[in-house]
C-alpha cells in the first residue's frame, strides 16, 4: 500500500496523480530539474510543499505550484530481514530488557533517510550478540515512543510493569529509553519504586542501533555488565 505520511490536500493530490508515494525515486521539473527521493512530512505540515531528499543527501522543500512535471523513476523493494535466535546459557544470570522506544530502539529507513522507533526489544537484543555472553536476556515492548512524547501516563505504565517483576529472579532490568527525557523518567521511578528489590538501568543512545557509528551496542553491553555486577538496588542511568 502506498505511503503518504504527512501529505494532505493539494500535495497529496499531486503525488497520487503522478502515481508517486513516499520512498519513490523521482525527477521533478520546477525552476530547475531535481532528482531524489520523496520524504515523509510532519503530521501538521501544510499542503503546499513536498519534501525531496536530493542525491547529495540534503532535503529540500518544493512548492507544488512551481512543479511543472513529476516523473517516478523507481519504487524501492521491501527488504526482508532474517530474525536471529539467541541460545540461552543456564549458568548466566537473567536480565529483563524493556523497550519504550527512543533512538536506541530506532532504525534508519534507507528509502527516506528518516529514523523511526520500530525495533522491538527482541530485535534490539539480537542486534547485540555480545549480550548473550554476559546474561540471558528476556525482552518485552511496553510502547514505542520518542522520549519527548513520554508523559506521566507512560511513567505509570513503566512503574506498574516493573512492579509485576518485583519478586522475579531477574538480576536486573534494563529500560531502553530515549535520551531527551530519560532523567525525568528515572527521577519518577526512583521515588515511585523506592526500595525496589531489583536494580534498574535506563539506557539510551545518540545514534540508531543499525548505524555503524551507533553507541547503542556499547551502552547496552555496559548496562548489562553493570546490572550483573551491581551490589546495590536503585534506579540508574547508564
Amino acid at each position: 500500500m502506498p505511503e503518504y505520511t504527512g501529505y494532505t490536500g493539494q500535495s497529496l493530490e499531486l503525488l497520487k496523480s503522478n502515481n508517486v508515494a513516499v520512498g519513490n525515486s523521482v525527477k521533478i521539473l520546477a525552476d530547475l530539474t531535481y532528482s531524489g527521493i520523496i520524504m515523509p512530512r510532519y503530521e501538521h505540515s501544510d499542503d503546499k510543499h513536498i519534501v525531496l531528499k536530493l542525491n547529495s543527501g540534503y532535503n529540500i522543500g518544493l512548492e507544488i505550484d512551481k512543479i511543472k512535471k513529476m516523473e517516478k523513476l523507481s519504487t524501492p523493494e521491501k527488504i526482508m530481514e532474517k530474525k536471529q535466535s539467541l541460545e540461552k546459557n543456564p549458568s548466566l544470570p537473567k536480565i529483563l530488557l524493556l523497550s519504550t522506544g527512543g533512538t536506541i530502539a530506532s532504525k534508519v529507513d534507507y528509502r527516506t533517510g528518516a529514523v523511526t522507533p520500530v525495533l522491538t526489544a527482541e530485535e534490539l537484543n539480537s542486534s547485540v550478540p555480545e549480550l548473550a555472553e554476559i546474561a540471558n536476556i528476556d525482552t518485552e515492548v511496553l510502547f514505542s515512543e520518542y522520549s519527548e512524547n513520554i508523559m506521566p501516563d507512560h511513567w505509570l505504565k513503566i512503574s506498574k510493569k516493573l512492579i509485576e517483576y518485583s519478586n522475579s529472579d531477574y538480576s536486573g532490568i534494563i529500560i531502553a529509553h530515549g535520551t531527551d527525557t530519560m532523567h525525568y523518567t528515572s527521577a519518577f521511578l526512583s521515588f515511585a519504586l523506592a526500595g525496589y528489590s531489583i536494580p534498574i538501568a535506563l539506557v539510551g543512545s545518540q545514534r540508531s542501533s543499525d548505524r555503524a557509528s551507533s553507541d547503542a551496542a556499547l551502552n547496552l553491553i555496559g548496562a548489562t555488565k553493570f546490572l550483573v555486577e551491581c551490589k546495590t538496588n536503585g534506579v540508574y542511568i547508564i
